[in-house]
């Protein structure tokens, strides 16, 4: 695509690379890095204590303000964020950096579930009602409301609203999912694109013209449920080739700090790249210090910031250190990061080779419905960003647009789309960073307040 002469596309793609380039991923890092020492490691010393409170978070606490259980939140957030980051970006992150990106990929993951607890916290502490009676909260409530003496604020606040807005319009939420969906039905089950769209359509403006309430409802059965599946399919791979587990690991740690020689289709990588592939796949599954999860935790039923802040990071640890590491052991367990295949035929593959077709539908169907609740998830989250910038006259609106895109992103490929909605996605990390940064006392704070009166530790 050119306009005055100029390749749109490879502009783009080029400041794409900028801006997902090691600036930002050092400034992600960095973040998660210094709130983990800041906090004390919280995600060692308190992830019992978290895992503890998932599974009591399906009760509500009563006289507290909310619109679901945590429970529902975190599944609402883990939909948008356990999708096909699980499948195809890891394997895109295998296939390009060795397997030692899939070291990197874990580490960045530790030190972003401290970035994960503190934006829940801020975004429980700083939420407000909208007109409708709904819980509204996440970056760009905590910048305006906790960050509102500052000048910046004001500037920062509605640009993550936009970019938000254009993210769940025009890119994690819509196409990438969309598409994924589409061209699994027609390989696996030989169904028309047509008849895909308009039944994908119908159940997302079944489930999102619902509210949060319908989005928490679909997502804390599908996601659980999804994920236990996927997970068990991993693990019985990795039982029947448990000979070569050691190796595995050892590939995994010697590739992560030197040269992985070509082999295969394999063309081999250097450290950097292992580097920059695994960290930048791993946030990309996991969304920690994106702004887009905490979204998601405002809305839930619970009086204590930091309680929410707990059981929101569990959503890190579950999507990359388990899930993604259960995808990327069994990619390199089964060589299938050395064939000529990637994302998800490299995925389907890898299962295929021990579980014979079974292993195929396993993929197949996990990626369906980890696609789906990401529509779901992704819609809500652009709804409260509309909100904010619009108030609650432009959530019905916004949910039309949303559903007209679902409909016809399965008949579009518009590459200079899908890379502007990725730049747009970076580019949302950046005011979520510097209010992280700026709030840093207020974390400190609100979490030395609970657990010095915490009677569960």
């Amino acid at each position: 695509m050119e306009l005055l002469g100029v390749d749109i596309l490879e502009v783009l793609t080029g400041v794409d690379q900028f801006v997902w380039g090691p600036p930002l991923l050092i400034l992600l890092v960095g973040t998660g890095i210094f709130l983990t020492l800041r906090l004390g490691l919280i995600q060692i010393f308190r992830l019992p204590l978290a895992l503890k409170y998932v599974l009591n978070s399906r009760q509500y606490e009563d006289g507290v303000l909310g619109d679901v259980s945590s429970f529902a939140a975190l599944s609402t957030a883990l939909s948008a964020t356990i999708g096909t980051g699980n499948i195809v970006g890891v394997a895109t992150a295998v296939k390009t950096g060795g397997p030692g990106a899939l070291f990197w990929m874990l580490l960045a993951s530790f030190f972003g579930m401290a970035t994960m607890y503190s934006e829940a916290l801020l975004a429980v502490k700083y939420r407000t009602v909208d007109a409708n009676g709904q819980m509204s909260g996440g970056p760009m409530y905590y910048i305006k409301n906790g960050l509102g003496h500052k000048r910046y604020s004001k500037i920062l606040a509605p640009l993550f609203a936009l970019f938000g807005v254009n993210v769940a319009l025009f890119g994690i939420g819509t196409f990438p999912q969309v598409n994924a969906i589409v061209d699994s039905a027609r390989i696996a089950f030989d169904v028309p694109e047509v008849l895909t769209a308009a039944v994908l359509s119908l159940l997302v403006a079944f489930v999102t013209l619902g509210g949060i309430r319908r989005i928490a409802a679909v997502a804390q059965f599908i996601v659980p449920f999804m994920a236990v599946a996927y997970v068990l399919g991993c693990l019985v791979i990795i039982w029947l080739n448990l000979e070569k587990l050691p190796e595995t690991f050892a590939l995994i740690l010697s590739s992560a700090f030197s040269e992985t020689a070509a082999k295969g289709g394999f063309l081999g990588a250097g450290v950097m790249l292992a580097i920059r592939m695994g960290i930048a796949r791993g946030i990309f599954s996991n969304e920690a210090g994106l702004g887009s999860s905490p979204i998601a935790a405002a809305a839930a039923r619970v009086k204590e910031p930091a309680k929410q802040g707990l059981i929101s990071m569990t959503g890190t640890f579950f999507d990359t250190i388990i899930v993604c590491l259960m995808t990327g052991t069994v990619l390199i367990m089964t060589d299938s990061w050395t064939g000529d295949l990637a994302g998800a035929y490299m995925t389907s593959y890898a299962f295929s080779t021990v579980l014979a077709e079974a292993g195929s539908y396993i993929v197949t169907v996990g990626l369906i419905f980890f696609a789906f609740t990401t529509i779901l998830g992704w819609n809500y989250y652009g709804e409260r960003c509309t909100e904010f910038l619009f108030g609650v006259k432009g959530i019905l609106p916004y949910k039309v647009l949303y559903i007209l895109i679902v409909a016809s992103g399965a008949f579009l490929t518009l590459d200079v789309i899908w890379v502007l909605a990725d730049i747009v996605n970076g580019l949302m990390a950046i005011p979520n960073l510097i209010a992280l940064l700026a709030l840093r006392k207020v974390i400190e704070t609100e979490t030395g307040r609970y657990f010095k009166g915490n009677k569960d530790f």
